[in-house]
């Protein structure tokens, strides 16, 4: 999980309870093991030298499994994105013991303070991740990004690179960064806003203590550097997909627009959070307005995020057009092999479109087994954040049982409403069936025990609020 940073370990001891809980592995067999260690030794044979380019990685500083590193060119009008994927198709042989883990995990599960790979750490944190210390095997997408922000493939190879320098979001001053990645940046949201799409992220959750010394959840949005790092992925990713739609084939990542209901319940949010939302207004403007450094409007974009049903992987099907309602447009996921099984698949793919205009053997046959592979792989990573916020969410209200908070009804079920607080990113379920979705209602906190990782809450009220008239 990503969502929850907690940097001074406060959930130490529950999330220990809860990796053992999942049956979360510590380790590889020694088989594996054996394995990778002959992975890293082995040679690149079909590389072309590219080190003579300057390309550097940017990551969250303490990262170390980078799978992107980039150098960008003028070329007329067009910006070149050299963007080097780590080469983990070069290392995993089909059918090996290391491959057989990487289909079982599907992918690197996060959690605060700790992961559980894909692959070994001498492989996806040293011989395959493109660090700075040496040359690396990497497929390099040269991708051009015109003046309007549309990106297409130029080509794509099977690379030694050697990144100049790890750039981290936290620490990197701008005249450390390559001096055309704003205006590539600034190209992709363009083509974002031309498109009705956007890639306003979701602000980080930070569990702190307050100079009371009572836990509360921050809300720390994306970093600059974070953000223009993003639009690479994006433009190449894009790039692919079209790709993959002129060759008939692949596999893509779709999402469904949230639904009425979805937005219904999005609109009595607002208006409780006081954000103004006009009833001409679509979501995706809506979002291009909000302020991730004011609370309320961050976390009605945590909310927002929660209201799809979630992505998903769909290959290729005659006729129809895959599309990501988020991104606008047909989309693709291969910029992270070394924490997606599903992205060495499609790297390979792309390798073989870009030198001979065909696709590999078996890969129609790899894109229809894939997705059921990464669902599963979603819904531990679904159990593993649910528990984690869970178990944040009980830390953080302990203390404070009899308090009222302001909430809105998400859903009702067979157990009773689903809600969610307005003032702080918590969302419980209430045992009442006199209640209806998007109710906007007073509720009253009776447990909160971080031992179970359980928070109860009973209703006070309806909210002073017109439900109807959203």
């Amino acid at each position: 999980m990503k969502a929850l940073l907690d940097p001074r370990g406060y959930l130490a001891e529950g999330l220990k309870r809860l990796r053992a809980e999942l049956d979360l592995a510590d380790g590889f067999d020694a088989t594996v093991l054996a394995e990778a260690r002959e992975a890293a030794g082995r040679p690149p044979q079909d590389h072309r030298d590219r080190t003579e380019w300057p390309f550097v990685t940017l990551d969250p500083a303490s990262s170390t499994d980078l799978d992107q590193a980039f150098h960008i060119e003028q070329a007329g009008g067009d910006l070149l994105l050299h963007y080097a994927i780590a080469d983990v198709g070069w290392f995993v042989r089909p059918g090996s013991a290391l491959d057989r883990e990487a289909w079982r995990r599907g992918t690197t599960q996060y959690m605060p303070g700790g992961r559980v790979p894909l692959y070994p750490a001498m492989l996806g944190e040293d011989a395959a991740s493109l660090l700075p210390d040496g040359p690396r095997p990497a497929v390099v997408f040269s991708v051009a990004i015109a003046s309007d922000g549309k990106s297409r493939i130029e080509g794509v190879e099977r690379s030694i690179i050697r990144s100049r320098a790890k750039l981290g979001y936290e620490t990197v001053r701008p005249k450390d960064l390559p001096p055309l990645l704003g205006d590539l940046a600034r190209r992709i949201r363009a083509a974002e806003h031309a498109r009705g799409a956007e890639r306003l992220e979701a602000p980080e959750q930070e569990l702190t203590r307050d100079a009371s010394g009572r836990y509360t959840l921050m809300l720390r949005p994306s970093l600059p550097a974070e953000q223009d790092n993003a639009a690479l992925s994006l433009a190449a990713n894009l790039a692919v997909a079209q790709l993959f739609i002129d060759h008939h084939g692949g596999l893509f990542r779709v999402l469904a627009e949230p639904d009425a209901r979805a937005i219904a319940r999005l609109r009595i949010s607002a208006r409780m959070r006081g954000i103004a939302w006009g009833e001409q207004e679509n979501l995706a403007a809506l979002e291009r307005r909000l302020d991730v450094g004011n609370l309320h409007e961050a976390g009605f974009l945590l909310e927002i995020r929660k209201a799809s049903r979630g992505a998903s992987y769909a290959p290729w099907t005659a006729g129809e057009k895959p599309w990501h309602a988020a991104v606008a447009a047909s989309y693709v996921h291969g910029t992270a092999p070394l924490r997606r099984l599903a992205d060495r698949y499609v790297v390979e793919a792309a390798l073989a479109l870009g030198r001979t205009g065909k696709w590999p053997d078996g890969a129609a046959e790899t894109f229809r087994t894939l997705p059921p592979v990464m669902e599963m792989a979603s819904q531990t990573a679904h159990r593993l954040d649910r528990a984690v916020l869970d178990l944040a969410e009980a830390v953080l209200l302990e203390g404070r049982e009899g308090e009222e908070f302001a909430a809105v009804v998400t859903e009702v079920g067979d157990r009773g409403a689903y809600i969610q607080l307005i003032d702080l990113p918590v969302t419980a379920r209430i045992a009442s069936k006199d209640l209806k979705e998007t109710d906007a209602i007073r509720v009253r906190l009776d447990i909160a025990d971080p031992e179970k990782r359980r928070t109860q809450f009973s209703l006070v009220g309806n909210a002073q609020l017109d439900a109807s008239a959203a």
